[in-house]
């Protein structure tokens, strides 16, 4: 039972490790279970610190995972998107680790190799040292060093500025959500920033875009095709995945597809179009994360 007690005090920590590694609520549920197993295992006489025990455990266990999964998503058919998780409102009062899961920081992620991503995610998002983090991956503390310099150099090149969830970005989603069930373009076009782009993710099993679609023209007509080819039969509800703002559509009561919105200075910069049903399987389940003392 003490076992069990302390796994499930460190589970959303170990979660949100897991999840952030590997871009998949599935592979991070398949991680924990196997890292469960493991600590069962293990004589509690023999581990000095079991929160550190059980992230090196995840840790190594998601790095596994990914380093399988990279030939899978090469094959992906269309645009690959990280599998949504629904957060709870008080993910935004933590903006790094809200950043840390939103869609767009996921996909820059998705750009680093395996060690990188775990070297990053665990200094830049969890506040692990260079020297727990080489007792994690198995490497010098100088070799860590350098690689998080040169991930944090990746990413900060490519990440674009977060802005968190809140009360306007909200309004904002509404107004787009009526402009495009109105049919009415130009209040769609003053929504959309110029560069906006949608990444729709239908892993080849349903209907969506293969390609990002880019530009405010071409979203807003893309849009205004997508909601009188499907949405005239589907109920909406707000939600929030990612600790982005985001719609759920529904059919039959049954969820089709959810939108996570990217919102920059008022105005949408991206959408992320989910229709895959194997990642919408576990998307009505609130996740709890946490970065942990650490962060």
């Amino acid at each position: 039972m003490a076992a069990e007690d302390a796994f499930t005090e460190h589970r959303p920590l170990l979660f949100t490790i897991a999840y952030e590694i590997l871009g998949s609520a599935a592979d991070a549920e398949d991680v924990l279970q196997e890292s469960y197993l493991r600590w069962r295992e293990v004589d509690p006489a023999t581990v000095g610190h079991a929160r550190a025990y059980l992230v090196r455990t995840v840790t190594r266990q998601a790095l596994n995972h990914l380093r399988a999964a990279r030939s899978r998503r090469e094959e992906y058919v269309g645009a690959w998107l990280p599998e949504p998780i629904r957060t709870a409102p008080d993910v935004g009062d933590d903006v790094v680790l809200a950043e840390s899961v939103s869609m767009a920081m996921m996909l820059v992620l998705e750009t680093l190799n395996p060690t990188e991503r775990a070297v990053f995610v665990l200094h830049d998002v969890f506040g692990y040292s260079h020297g727990e983090i080489a007792a994690v991956v198995g490497k010098a503390e100088v070799t860590v060093r350098q690689i998080a310099h040169r991930a944090r150099g990746h990413v900060h090149a490519r990440r674009r500025r977060f802005e968190p969830d809140s009360a306007a970005t909200g309004e904002i989603v509404e107004r787009f959500l009526r402009s495009a069930a109105d049919g009415d373009v130009q209040a769609l076009m003053d929504l959309l920033a110029p560069d906006v782009v949608v990444i729709s993710d239908g892993g080849g099993k349903v209907t969506a875009a293969r390609r990002p679609v880019v530009g405010r023209d071409e979203v807003a007509l893309f849009v205004l095709g997508v909601y009188r080819t499907s949405a005239t039969t589907a109920g909406i509800e707000p939600a929030r995945y990612n600790g982005m703002p985001a719609a759920r559509f529904l059919t039959g009561g049954a969820l089709d597809w959810l939108v996570a919105f990217e919102i920059r200075d008022g105005r949408i910069t991206g959408l992320y179009g989910m229709r895959n049903p194997d990642k919408l399987d576990r998307a009505d389940e609130v996740r709890p994360l946490d970065r942990g003392a650490h962060g």
